[in-house]
């Protein structure tokens, strides 16, 4: 794989895993529609795509850097017996995250195999898009309002965590399933989104520690282009949280879940 190919795939992957496109799908695609050169094979692809995204959850550690202080602080006091609103939130962020954790390791080579099948991910980033426009409308069947995360209690918490679960399938966004959740519950769709990144974090840096170290010693030719596409996904995932924090102050779903279906509907096109 060339540098130009691991830098165009970091940017990729960058923007369309908090822009709710399905990197992973997004990634599986393009190789097969325009004319780059990757080992879609699972066994091969798998380690570089975790490195990017292991990019992006460096970037989104450094812009939470903070927050995320604040949260480990707090789960050591709560630890130690003094119960706080951080600790409450670091227990809600480990109860969202085991769904997706145990599925991926019990499912991780069947789950690998669908990287070699892009029809399929342009399928999904169509129902990706539905999903979210369904999202705007569990926002207004809400039985109850949460007014932050860290109100939330572990039965929604493990209903955001079971909508992550979809992120393992090219085509389904894990911030687009799991701000769709978040709003389901009552979050707004500000509060959603930044639940979603947080929420993002331990499981990318989890795979990262089982995917990574197959890059080790240049396998596969693709530990250089992974180290440079990881780089640059993490710059540009940084951007796109800044923006999408703001626009979800003012905006909902449903123009990102018309981009999802037609980037599927146009995958379902050029792939045939």
């Amino acid at each position: 794989m060339s540098l130009g190919t691991a830098v165009f795939l970091g940017i990729l992957q960058g923007f369309a895993e908090l822009f709710p496109f399905s990197s992973l799908g997004l990634l599986v695609i393009l190789p097969h529609v325009v004319s780059i050169t990757v080992p879609t094979s699972g066994a091969k692809y798998l380690p570089f795509v975790v490195a990017l995204h292991l990019g992006t959850a460096l970037a989104l550690l450094w812009y939470f850097r903070r927050e995320w202080q604040r949260i480990v602080v707090g789960w050591v006091k709560w630890l130690r017996g003094k119960r706080t609103t951080e600790g409450r939130l670091a227990w809600l962020l480990i109860w969202g995250t085991i769904p997706a954790g145990i599925v991926g390791l019990v499912l991780k080579h069947p789950i690998s195999q669908l990287f070699s099948k892009p029809l399929l991910a342009a399928i999904f980033l169509v129902l990706n898009g539905g999903l979210m426009l369904w999202g705007d409308r569990w926002q207004h069947l809400a039985r109850t309002k949460v007014h932050a995360a860290a109100s939330l209690t572990i039965g929604q918490t493990l209903k955001i965590g079971l909508f992550q679960v979809l992120a393992l399938i090219p085509g389904m966004s894990r911030s687009g399933s799991t701000i769709s959740a978040g709003v389901s519950v009552g979050l707004s769709f500000e509060d959603a989104a930044h639940f979603s990144f947080l929420l993002a974090t331990p499981i990318i840096l989890a795979a990262s520690l089982v995917e990574i170290p197959k890059l080790h010693g240049g396998l596969h030719g693709l530990a250089i282009p992974a180290l440079v596409g990881g780089i640059f996904a993490a710059v540009t995932a940084w951007l796109s949280t800044r923006f999408l924090l703001r626009y979800f102050q003012v905006h909902n779903l449903f123009r990102l879940a018309i981009i999802s279906m037609g980037l599927g509907a146009l995958s379902l096109v050029l792939l045939h």
